[in-house]
């Protein structure tokens, strides 16, 4: 009898337990300060017990909706949106427990990714930035803005896909946005004053990461291109093991020769893994958790880590790109980016894989910025302007905004005349820029491949390069250094990308600038 009821407490006790740990669940990205884009059916999920039965209450909407966990505990239900308002609504999810959630808008949601300087905040940063971007107490003083909404994926690394992250919304204020995006922030706001609608931007970014840290493990393992990737994965793990092993077995030895000395203090320094650095582990952890929120599009600002294979990113970056769309299933939603800015240890290389991969992944448009670079700092402070041309791309190809010129000259054609060579471009409907210096940074090449410094004359909307050095040209190439100073623009003031005429294996000449 005794055993009997040690028993029966023993079930009510465990049957407890696992009503509380049953209990509805919701992920960061659902919560309190939350905006969900508008005119969509935007996904609500989590977990709860198995097959348990969720209604949740939309403060736009009279009728509840009701949707059933499967047999793993796991729910998600695709809800109708409104148009996007300022006006703040509550849902409530209710269950085994009831949940509340607070002050949410409808407007417009935007994925801000990429590497550090996507990452660089509005504010300077202790123990991590010098300083913030131009003006930032004055850009810090100014960010009140609460139908702004922000939220930052902690930075982390994982093996397997995980299904969360860490963050939480907040409203735009001086006391939050210090350590947002600048990027994203310079972005959303240009986007609300203009749209008048709510916006959500989602920062996940890390510095110094490459682009196949964004991309899912079976995307790199299906191309055979990328397939030299993992491997050097592979060894750099077995050097790193290598490593921890000398470690230990060094650390020991000292251990011995002193005795194990308690106060003893080793010099060895233990080695450190860069977790972030390896194949798929960011979009495990920072990417794959977001795919079930419903988003307008992608703004992007990386490429410096990967200047050493930029051929590679060629196509890399596209296959990426493709990733995120197949696993978002929400079409080919925009993809907007950065093309690295000049700095010393770049190449041109990494900006012609940039350049090339605007033709090739559709719905996407890259912002050039070689006139807000710094050749000693590859963050460069200006991040005001990259928003902005960032935005101008969204108003012109996403919010049908008319007759807005969007994007700087772009390369589209060459034409050998005589002794010159007359180049042609798209996005010069106006003409380019007028001023009073000659155009910079063009060079020209005969039959030999060799470049020499050329004169270049606007000639309508073409130009003509040529040089008394060259007398039969077939080749230009424009900025095309590490560190280029050009000053080619359409009339709207946007620059035009850096691009060569020719595909000849790149080779240090005494006549090509560093």
């Amino acid at each position: 009898m005794i055993c009997r009821n040690i028993f029966f407490v023993l079930f009510i006790f465990l049957g407890i337990k696992l009503t509380v740990n049953a209990q509805v669940k919701l992920p960061a990205l659902v919560g309190d300060n939350m905006v969900l884009q508008q005119n969509s059916k935007v996904n609500l999920w989590g977990w709860a017990a198995p097959n348990e039965k969720i209604m949740i209450s939309l403060g736009w909407q009279k009728n509840p909706v009701e949707t059933v966990a499967n047999p793993d505990g796991n729910w998600k239900i695709a809800v109708e949106t409104p148009n996007g308002s300022e006006k703040p609504y509550n849902i409530t999810i209710k269950a085994s427990n009831n949940i509340i959630l607070k002050n949410i808008l409808i407007g417009e949601v935007w994925i801000c990714s990429g590497q550090s300087n996507m990452y660089f905040p509005v504010g300077k940063e202790d123990g991590t930035w010098k300083t913030g971007v131009k003006n930032y107490e004055e850009e810090i003083q100014n960010a009140n803005f609460p139908s702004i909404r922000l939220f930052t994926v902690l930075t982390k690394a994982s093996q397997k896909p995980l299904d969360d992250i860490t963050g939480k919304w907040a409203e735009c204020s001086p006391a939050t946005i210090k350590t947002f995006s600048a990027v994203a922030y310079f972005f959303g706001r240009d986007l609300y004053q203009n749209l008048k609608v709510p916006i959500g931007l989602i920062s996940t970014s890390w510095g110094g990461t490459k682009a196949e840290a964004w991309t899912s493990q079976s995307v790199l393992e299906q191309n055979t291109d990328f397939i030299p990737i993992l491997e050097q994965d592979a060894k750099n793990e077995k050097i790193f093991q290598e490593k921890l092993e000398k470690y230990y077995a060094d650390l020991k030895n000292e251990r011995l020769a002193n005795n194990n000395d308690s106060s003893f203090k080793s010099q060895l320094k233990k080695p450190k893994k860069e977790e972030n650095k390896t194949s798929y582990v960011l979009y495990n952890a920072m990417l794959h958790p977001l795919i079930n929120y419903t988003i307008k599009g992608v703004i992007w600002y990386q490429g410096e880590s990967n200047a050493e294979k930029a051929f590679l990113y060629r196509s890399l970056f596209p296959a990426m790109v493709k990733n995120w769309r197949s696993d978002w299933n929400q079409g080919d939603f925009p993809f907007y980016y950065v093309q690295i800015a000049p700095h010393k240890g770049q190449n041109p290389d990494i900006r012609e894989a940039q350049f090339i991969a605007s033709k090739s992944i559709s719905n996407s448009g890259m912002v050039v910025t070689t006139d807000v670079g710094n050749a000693t700092n590859i963050h460069p402070i200006d991040k005001q302007t990259v928003g902005y041309r960032l935005a101008l791309f969204a108003k012109a190809k996403t919010y049908g905004y008319k007759n807005l010129i969007y994007s700087g000259p772009t390369y589209n054609h060459m034409e050998v005349k005589k002794h010159s060579i007359e180049l042609f471009f798209d996005d010069v409907a106006n003409g380019f820029k007028k001023s009073k210096e000659d155009l910079k940074e063009f060079e020209i090449a005969g039959k030999d491949q060799v470049f020499y410094p050329a004169s270049a004359k606007i000639k309508g909307k073409t130009i003509l390069v040529s040089s008394k050095q060259v007398k039969e040209p077939v080749a230009v190439r424009f900025a095309w250094k590490a560190v280029p100073e050009p000053n080619l623009f359409n009339a709207e003031n946007l620059p035009a990308s850096p691009f060569r005429t020719d595909d000849w294996e790149n080779k240090p000449n005494n006549n090509q600038g560093k």
